[in-house]
């Protein structure tokens, strides 16, 4: 069993700032990409940013700038640091993981339930 649990989300005024954490637990043996998504209320899932495990980062183009991704890897946890929030960047954060949970096994996506994050104007 793996699970990624997300925390961190929160209301916040435009210009604040949110730090959002997702740890892996469970049966894992590498973990590879770790991305952070986010939807909005009738929108579709976007990625938000990526890491690879050799530390690869990409981001969106709506928050290249303003958010930062991280990760520790011995603690199987990611980070998006989020500065200067926008009402626009207002959504439910979602950790996703590709990961392999045993020596020689397949990798395999997992997602976590989400947070949310609501940025008032």
């Amino acid at each position: 069993q793996v699970q990624l649990v997300e925390s961190g989300g929160d209301l916040v005024q435009a210009g604040g700032s949110l730090r959002l954490s997702c740890v892996a637990s469970g049966s894992i043996f590498r973990i590879n990409a770790m991305r952070w998504y986010r939807q909005a209320p009738g929108k579709q899932r976007g990625l938000v940013a990526l890491i690879t495990s050799g530390g690869s980062i990409n981001y969106a183009e709506s928050v290249k700038g303003r958010f930062t991704i991280s990760r520790d890897n011995a603690k199987n946890t990611v980070y998006l640091q989020m500065n200067s929030l926008k009402p626009e960047d207002t959504a439910v954060y979602y950790c996703n993981a590709d990961l392999i949970r045993v020596v020689g096994g397949q990798s395999y996506d997992y997602w976590g339930q989400g947070t949310q994050v609501t940025v008032s104007s």
